[in-house]
């Protein structure tokens, strides 16, 4: 007997396509491409959808956080999904400048990218109250992996991570990353480069 899937996985599916067709209706996102698919468990606040661009063919897996800090508004969104970007189940993204992720990139679960922290130099006061830090941005290119649990923070500045890049499961990366690198640990290290002349994955020069 063949395997069949549960019946009742129709149920959520069905979720989902409501909540993405109402997402496109009634959101004012700043951009919203053809065959986006958002999980109904996704957050993503009606007033900050204007500061969010999303690309077509992009997924959103269940639980997914898109964040903006309060803010006004500016001539860029400050949250950009390029084409085909599949962000893994309980991901965040929270932007105070810009984040952007170019064409195809792919998260695992429980990845976080941030461009900005919670403010705590004064310690007289509540973190709660301190409000953020100025922050920085983050550029994700194209083709790019994260795995696991990575997390991308960016204190002031810029942050790339160049395109075709791995970054491993519980990777912790502040800096830029060049093009097809593999990183890992805490903090992130380089452990390999594609070598386009051998056309492998190669150990960095000691």
């Amino acid at each position: 007997m063949q395997n069949m899937e549960d019946p009742l996985q129709f149920f959520p599916r069905l979720c989902t396509w409501l909540f993405t067709r109402w997402l496109r209706l009634t959101y004012p996102f700043r951009q919203f491409g053809k065959g986006v698919s958002i999980t109904h468990s996704c957050e993503i606040l009606r007033s900050i959808a204007a500061d969010i661009a999303i690309s077509d063919n992009v997924y959103l897996a269940p639980h997914v956080w898109l964040n903006v800090v309060p803010g006004p508004s500016g001539p860029e969104p400050k949250i950009v999904l390029g084409k085909r970007c599949g962000i893994g189940r309980r991901s965040m993204i929270s932007a105070k400048n810009q984040i952007v992720l170019e064409e195809d990139v792919l998260f695992a679960p429980a990845v976080l990218i941030m461009d900005h922290n919670h403010e705590f130099s004064d310690v007289s006061q509540p973190i709660t109250v301190q409000g953020v830090t100025p922050g920085g941005k983050i550029r994700i290119e194209k083709n790019c992996w994260l795995g696991y649990g990575a997390v991308v923070l960016c204190g002031s500045g810029q942050v790339t991570i160049g395109r075709n890049s791995v970054i491993g499961a519980n990777c912790v990366v502040t800096r830029s990353v060049p093009p097809y690198s593999i990183m890992a640990g805490n903090p992130a290290k380089l452990i390999k480069m594609y070598d386009p002349e051998s056309k492998k994955w190669v150990k960095p020069a000691e």
